[in-house]
């Protein structure tokens, strides 16, 4: 417990009503978690208004409210804190709480468009193999050394996040390795924070449903590294057009990889292949088991950071060679009749874009490629018909279908990625809502050495279809369909 006062270093009042001398057993965002002694916090979210359950949290025993509109019956037994922003209000609260557990490890952040699960796995991995204790808090999961806990968002709330930076320093954690997405940034998840270090991967069309425009996500974004401390290292990818921008006005130490030009970590592609990646690193030699180009440059982002971490080149680069990356991201296995099936997360028409590129570059001769890929619903309808279009410029064969539909018509979302397709496009692909008949059809279609891609979904284990989680896993009904092949 703590007493009100000691928890409120950095927030920013303009009200106090009643006593900050009362004792906080816990602080809370969601009233039905409120109990004798808590703090709450009215978050105003998306789809509801925290203010409108003060009441319902003090009736279950809140002893002090944090809110930016007073309500009308003040209660004088509570404490009420009125403050400009509850969301980055709770940040510092929660972080002040948990006795500021980000400034007693080495806390790495990673952000992007993509490759930032990959980044943060891949450096996990590295460190465990390294001999650290390590957290890690990605899209996939969240890990503290081997116990493995669940992950519901890329970043987690700011009272979860600093409760699980908390046990992870109690575990021993010395480092610890985490998406940063730009909803977590903009929604001051991470203020408050401590970060020893910043990666930049790279930036294209997402999140646009949320942001608005390209501009706003890029000023998000940008305000991670803008936020760094002179004692941070800051680490960007100077083959993208934004990765310089990014830095601009860090006050973080600059370094910048690159497959393409002069920088701190240069890399160079001397063989792609499904059996990995062949690279010069700073001009020494490496095989790795990763894929494709775009894991050259989370290659490159990951060995960049252990550099700026204080390890020795040589053991890094040996570690690096015997890892695998994230589950779910050009996740591949091969049936008994030798077609390939490579799973991954791609949800953006970069990413998608990406994946195929790499995919067409592995080929052999004139190998098919046949692409699986939905958009989700109540999300960025602009890249949908982008998606469709980049699937069939890149593939022999498309099926679109359904990824996460949520509230929305399945159909409706085919429609709209329907819209706008190239002539030549349209003889290219069908239709099939369901993701499992989709996936079954694919593998009816291919061939021995073809390679069909399910894109979207990666390491999802659900599909989300009017607020309902019903299970699905990409890879375990493409692992179905393959079986079925021998019978």
């Amino acid at each position: 417990m703590r007493t009100l006062q000691d928890i409120l270093y950095k927030v920013h009042l303009k009200e106090v009503h009643g006593s900050t001398a009362v004792l906080i057993k816990d602080v809370q965002i969601d009233s039905r978690k409120v109990g004798e002694g808590s703090l709450f916090v009215a978050i105003k979210g998306s789809l509801s208004d925290g203010h409108q359950f003060i009441e319902k949290a003090i009736g279950s025993g809140a002893v002090a409210i944090v809110c930016e509109t007073l309500p009308a019956i003040i209660n004088e037994k509570v404490t009420y804190l009125l403050v400009n922003n509850c969301n980055e209000a709770v940040a510092f609260i929660a972080n002040n709480f948990y006795d500021e557990p980000s400034t007693k490890i080495k806390l790495v952040g990673v952000t992007g468009t993509n490759g930032k699960t990959t980044i943060a796995t891949v450096l996990f991995k590295l460190f465990r193999q390294l001999g650290y204790k390590c957290g890690l808090i990605s899209t996939v999961q969240n890990q503290i050394n081997e116990a493995i806990i669940p992950a519901t968002h890329t970043t987690p709330d700011a009272v979860s996040l600093n409760a699980l930076l908390k046990h992870m320093k109690d575990e021993g954690c010395t480092h610890v390795f985490m998406e940063v997405s730009s909803h977590a940034i903009h929604q001051h998840r991470v203020t408050g924070l401590q970060f020893t270090g910043g990666i930049f991967s790279n930036i294209t069309h997402d999140h646009l449903d949320y942001h608005k425009t390209f501009d706003e996500y890029i000023r998000v974004k940008k305000s991670f590294f803008d936020s760094l401390s002179s004692s941070a290292f800051a680490i960007s990818n100077k083959d993208d057009k934004r990765g310089e921008v990014m830095l601009q006005n860090t006050n973080a130490k600059k370094y910048y990889y690159s497959l393409k030009t002069i920088a701190d970590f240069k890399g160079k592609i001397l063989d792609n292949a499904l059996t990995g990646l062949q690279m010069l690193v700073n001009d020494k030699e490496v095989h790795f088991r990763l894929i494709g180009e775009f894991n050259a440059y989370n290659l490159l982002a990951v060995y960049g950071a252990a550099i700026c971490l204080g390890e020795k080149n040589d053991e890094v680069l040996t570690a690096l060679s015997l890892l695998t990356g994230a589950e779910g991201r050009f996740d591949y296995i091969i049936s008994s009749t030798l077609i390939i099936g490579i799973v991954d997360y791609a949800h953006t028409p970069d990413a998608l874009e990406n994946v195929l590129v790499n995919i067409r570059k592995l080929r052999k001769g004139h190998e098919q490629i046949i692409t699986v890929v939905g958009c989700g619903g109540d999300r960025d309808k602009t890249k949908r018909p982008v998606m469709a279009q980049a699937a069939c410029d890149l593939s022999d064969k498309v099926i679109l279908t359904s990824d996460n539909p949520r509230t929305e018509n399945p159909l409706q979302i085919l429609a709209d990625m329907e819209v706008g397709l190239t002539s030549a496009a349209k003889k290219k692909y069908i239709s099939i809502s369901d993701r499992k008949e989709a996936i079954k059809t694919a593998v009816s279609l291919a061939n021995s050495d073809d390679i069909i891609l399910i894109a979207g979904k990666g390491h999802e284990k659900y599909q989300d279809i009017n607020g309902i989680k019903y299970p699905f896993d990409d890879k375990e009904v493409l692992k179905e369909m393959f079986e079925r092949l021998n019978k």
